[in-house]
């Protein structure tokens, strides 16, 4: 199965930058996370419809980022996210952010799905898991 890309696009305002008027360095965790959820929605599942229909929850179990150029104010970026490893109860999140044709930041996030009530690992259900592969 090929693994699928989604794109998101962002622009970067005040409030997301510090005093130079670039992106203070924490604020692109907040941009990666934004496009996983929103894929996850262009998928036709919310975080709220999963927290509250299936208990299901998805965690951040671990990060590694390479920070190469900064974003500054006003910056239109496009955040990727593809899918490395689809596991039973775990994914795993390749994402970049550009600038145009810039590479800024390069990302590997390791979500996890937990019961949201015992905060234990929990199998993602299987009719999401197939949908971040492409056939």
């Amino acid at each position: 199965m090929k693994l699928v890309q989604f794109e998101w696009l962002v622009r970067v305002y005040y409030e997301d930058t510090d005093c130079a008027r670039v992106v203070y360095y924490a604020n692109y965790l907040k941009f990666l996370e934004r496009a996983r959820t929103e894929w996850l929605r262009s998928l036709g599942w919310s975080q709220d419809q999963m927290l509250k229909e299936l208990h299901l929850i998805f965690v951040v179990a671990g990060v590694e980022i390479k920070y190469r150029k900064p974003a500054r104010l006003d910056d239109q970026l496009t955040i990727k996210c593809r899918t490395l490893n689809v596991g039973k109860a775990s994914i795993v999140f390749e994402q970049e952010i550009w600038r145009k044709d810039e590479l800024l930041i390069s990302a590997q996030v390791k979500c996890g799905c937990l019961d949201s009530d015992t905060y234990r690992p929990k199998l993602m259900p299987e009719a999401l898991a197939e949908k971040f592969h492409q056939k």
